[in-house]
Order: C-alpha cells, then sequence, then structure tokens
C-alpha cells in the first residue's frame, strides 16, 4: 500500500501549489497562533484555492474554540480537521467532518485506549511529545511506540526527515507520515527540493 503524504504548515499559496503538483495527499493549515506556521484566513483561502484537485485540505487547530472553528470553516474550505490540543471526542465531531486527532506519544501515552475512545477519527496522528508544545517541533520519538494494533489508520509525525523516512516506515508501516520542519527553507516556507527528496525516500 502506498503510503500516504501530508506537508504541513504552509503558509504561501505559490509555494502550497507548487508543492501540490508533486506526488503528495494532503496540504495541512495551521490555525494556532501560537505556532511560527500560523496561517490567517485570508492566506488560507488564497492556498486552498490554488491547490489542484483530489488534495486533502487540512486545517489544524489547538484547543480553539468552536466559534473560531465554524469561522474558518465558513470561510476556508476544508476537507478534514485535525486536533492537536486536549480536545474531547464531542469537540471532535461536533463538525460533522472526517477529523484527525493528534497524540503527543511516550512511554506513558495509551494510544490503544485513545483509539477506542476516539474511534469515530479518520485517523490517528502520533507525535513527539512535549510539555511546551502542542507538536511541530521536529524531534523524533521512540517508533517502537507506534507499533500498535488498532483500528484507526496511523499517521506518523515527529522527527521525520528526507534522512529518516525510510527507516520510520519500514519500522512502523504508517498509513500516512505528516512532516513539516524537515523539509523547510525557513519557517512556513518549503523547499521543493527536500519534499522531493523525501518523497523518493519513501518509494
Amino acid at each position: 500500500m502506498k503510503t500516504k503524504i501530508k506537508i504541513c504548515g504552509f503558509t504561501q499559496a505559490n509555494n502550497a501549489q507548487e508543492a501540490s503538483l508533486l506526488d503528495i495527499d494532503a496540504i495541512g493549515l495551521i490555525f494556532y497562533e501560537k505556532s511560527p506556521r500560523h496561517v490567517e484566513m485570508d492566506a488560507a483561502l488564497e492556498i486552498v484555492n490554488a491547490l489542484p484537485p483530489f488534495i486533502n485540505r487540512v486545517g489544524l487547530f489547538v484547543n480553539a474554540d468552536s466559534s473560531f472553528i465554524n469561522e474558518v470553516l465558513c470561510k476556508v474550505p476544508l476537507d478534514t480537521l485535525q486536533f492537536h490540543g486536549d480536545e474531547s471526542v464531542i469537540e471532535c465531531t461536533q463538525y460533522a467532518m472526517p477529523f484527525i486527532k493528534a497524540l503527543r506519544v511516550n512511554k506513558y501515552t495509551k494510544i490503544a485506549e485513545i483509539a477506542d475512545n476516539y474511534h469515530q477519527a479518520s485517523g490517528l496522528l502520533l507525535d513527539s511529545f512535549s510539555k511546551e508544545a502542542y507538536g511541530g517541533i521536529g524531534e523524533q520519538f521512540d517508533w517502537s511506540l507506534a507499533k500498535v494494533n488498532i483500528d484507526l489508520p496511523i499517521i506518523l509525525a515527529g522527527g521525520l526527515s528526507p534522512g529518516t523516512i525510510a527507516d520510520a516506515i519500514t519500522q512502523v508501516n504508517p498509513y500516512a507520515v505528516d512532516v513539516s520542519s524537515s523539509v523547510e527553507s525557513t519557517k512556513g516556507i518549503k523547499d521543493i527540493n527536500k519534499i522531493k527528496k523525501f518523497i523518493a525516500n519513501i518509494k
């Protein structure tokens, strides 16, 4: 099965359009002000409008008010929501949209139990644990923790790069991978050559 590829944290329309013409499946837009890759709604709309067909448009939120998420959904046509905070099952399902629940993983994370609780999710994203940040720190976690038998598709994130991706797929065999910082020239601007190398090393 082909490993699906999501590139997260775009901030410019032309950059997202160029990347989306490569062999990727989804792009991520971060609606979280504390992220260096935060995108305003007007810019997000420009990015979405620049994408070709069949690219999944994912909106990432962290403990956001439902009023804010609804405002984004009214202005920006998203396909999938990604919840990176402490959102409950009710908070994730209230929009009647496909959603991904992200976990910050360490040896104490009860992945199977959480997967069961969030069984309505389209997938479970496993990211590096940090007390200071809700993902996006670019650090690798112990991938052996991601080898769990759950019903939800596993999306692997955290410290993935052109140099580590082949080993990550060999170890975990995830449904999809999610990358951001390691394929950038600067924060929020993706390096197309790095993305090409990332894709090539997956294949």
